[in-house]
């Protein structure tokens, strides 16, 4: 009877009153215990709802029903149909709705709807798939932020496919947590085209020029992101590099030459087939033989043994530690060993090789000029920061020497003679007069003073003088023949005894 009531109602009420009553039979039907029979209408009712004009209704039945588990099915999936900003309400919290739901929504949405399912809580990776193959960018940019979201790497890098050329993604791909390398990889891929087009539209740079710099800077951030990598992480990053046509010879030369073996090893295993540590062992001997056999199996031009060689030589000659990457800085006794090896090949073979090896070689005078200037500009910093402090400390103390041998004496307190028509003292003067001296103010001049200095000032004064009182007494006893002081010693004693 209440609800046929209610129903009645609603129907000349504004829209106002309407939603606010469906928000409040809402929240009783779902927690507010009703019996059964009272139940089934209020479902009915809020089902009848639904087809209210207002927008308000809607929304205030999604907010009232959005978190709840318990609440009818029916009305949810209705709720997720409206219009976007209903729809989200539910798509974004709602228990109630699977994975089918939530693709069917990804589908049939909006950017708003496809956003709200992307903030999700535990979103599934077939739901997160998804959004990543058919979602705008903000949709992937809410999706990528979403900590609690279980995407796949595959879902990962479709996104970068899909809209890596807005820094927008990228930034927020790059704040996940363990973020595979081949994705990093990608990334990486996507902002040198960016940085490479706007460089050649700005006519700053040659198309061919704009391309080279790219992908050396490219293999440089790889080789930097992959220094700490395992060694499955590697040989994945590898395989992705091999699949994408950038695993080629000056990625694996400055490999090597910057030391970071573990991603030369991997590729060169990954390259000839043979397993790792075969690989790993033929480049920690000293055969040439056996390193040349492995570069003809791995299918790397003939051209850059000697290059690879005598940088290998070098970095055992190091002792395997010596030359450790720092990101992907490049030792430039290894490029000056291979430069020397290749200076014997004739020119025609030898110049595309000795042209990227300068390269190299500029590259690792550029890095170590950067590395000084961060030193000494971090030595002169230092150095004014100890200037200053001891700027500070002299004045100090010379404030404090002012303070104690030219600081204002007290005037002598000027005679008086008895007068013998004075009243005699009163027991407030007497007393005072006969009070302790601790109790009184301080009047002779140097109490005065050392009263007014800080106390950090006092104590480096008082210290100062411990320390010249003890350097006298270790004077006047060196002073001393050690023979007397003995003497005195055995004498006292004596005495003692």
């Amino acid at each position: 009877m209440i609800i046929r009531q209610f129903l009645a109602w609603t129907q000349h009420s504004s829209a106002a009153r309407r939603a606010e009553a469906a928000g409040s039979l809402a929240r009783a039907y779902l927690y507010g215990g009703l019996g059964a029979e009272i139940a089934w209408e209020a479902e009915a009712a809020l089902l009848a709802l639904l087809d209210d004009p207002s927008s308000l209704v809607r929304r205030a039945l999604a907010e009232a029903c959005a978190g709840c588990a318990t609440a009818p099915r029916t009305l949810i999936v209705a709720l997720a149909g409206d219009q976007a900003d209903i729809a989200a309400l539910v798509l974004s919290r709602s228990p109630v709705l699977g994975d089918a739901d939530l693709v069917d929504g990804v589908a049939i949405g909006c950017l708003t709807v496809r956003r709200a399912i992307a903030g999700r809580a535990n979103l599934s990776a077939g739901v997160a798939g998804a959004i990543a193959e058919i979602g705008e960018a903000p949709a992937l940019v809410a999706l990528a932020r979403n900590r609690s979201a279980r995407i796949t790497t595959g879902s990962l890098m479709r996104m970068v496919e899909r809209h890596g050329g807005k820094a927008a993604v990228r930034e927020a791909i790059l704040t996940r947590p363990n973020l595979p390398l081949e994705v990093r990889q990608s990334i990486t891929t996507r902002l040198a085209e960016a940085l490479s087009a706007f460089a050649v539209s700005s006519g700053w740079l040659t198309p061919a020029r704009s391309a080279r710099a790219s992908r050396e800077a490219q293999e440089r951030a790889t080789l930097a992101f992959s220094a700490e990598a395992h060694p499955i992480d590697l040989a994945r990053l590898v395989t992705h590099l091999k699949t994408q046509g950038q695993l080629n010879a000056g990625l694996l030369l400055r490999a090597i030459l910057s030391g970071h073996m573990a991603f030369a090893e991997a590729a060169l295993a990954d390259l000839s087939g043979l397993p790792l540590r075969r690989v790993a062992g033929l480049m920690q001997e000293g055969s040439t033989a056996a390193f040349a056999a492995l570069h003809r199996k791995a299918g790397l031009s003939p051209v850059l043994l000697p290059a690879f060689g005598a940088a290998l030589s070098a970095w055992r000659e190091a002792g395997q530690g010596a030359i450790v990457s720092a990101g992907a800085s490049l030792s430039r006794l290894m490029i000056e060993r291979a430069l020397t090896a290749c200076e014997t090949m004739p020119f025609a073979e030898a110049q595309g090789v000795m042209a990227l090896l300068a390269r190299f070689e500029a590259e690792a005078a550029r890095d170590e000029a950067r590395v000084l200037a961060r030193e000494l500009a971090a030595d002169a910093v230092r150095a004014d920061a100890l200037r200053i402090e001891n700027e500070i400390l002299d004045g100090e103390w010379r404030e404090a020497q002012r303070l104690v041998t030219q600081g204002p004496v007290a005037e002598a307190a000027p005679r008086v003679e008895a007068d013998p028509m004075a009243k005699p003292a009163t027991a407030a003067a007497v007393a005072q007069a006969e009070a302790p001296e601790a109790d009184q103010p301080r009047t002779d001049p140097v109490g005065v003073i050392l009263d007014a200095l800080p106390d950090a000032i006092l104590a480096e004064f008082q210290g100062s003088r411990e320390h010249a009182h003890k350097l006298t007494v270790e004077v006047v006893l060196d002073a001393i023949p050690e023979a007397l002081v003995a003497s005195y010693r055995a004498d006292r004693e004596r005495i003692a005894a």
